[in-house]
């Protein structure tokens, strides 16, 4: 048995990006912000705040949805899918990229920004 998922709540921190494929098909990216909070151990040591930042890919209807209603600044709850592509840039050097597929989403909270 094998099971990929992701569930997320963070905040979008850019406007999604969407682009159309020939037949139609929208493909919408975007980066959310996750955001661990600081504490103080019993100990008295400081551990700062640590946000990590996620790739978002949401495909057709959710992509249309992302272009019309999601911002900068929303908080947003996800679930998905893990996926790692791999690419050669022009110096023939392999790159690699962790994206989060989209399965559901929802809007939570109101626009921070």
């Amino acid at each position: 048995m094998a099971v990929n998922k992701v569930i997320l709540i963070g905040n979008v921190g850019k406007d999604p990006e969407v682009r159309y494929s020939a037949p139609g098909q929208g493909v919408a990216s975007f980066s959310l912000a996750t955001t661990e909070r600081g504490y103080t151990s019993a100990s008295g040591v400081q551990v700062p705040e640590k946000t990590e930042w996620h790739n978002i890919v949401m495909w057709g209807k959710s992509a249309e949805i992302a272009e019309k209603y999601i911002r900068k600044g929303m908080q947003l709850y996800i679930e998905g899918k893990l996926r790692t592509r791999v690419w050669e840039d022009k110096t023939q050097i392999k790159r690699y990229v962790t994206e989060i597929y989209v399965d559901t989403f929802d809007f939570l909270g109101k626009k921070t920004q």
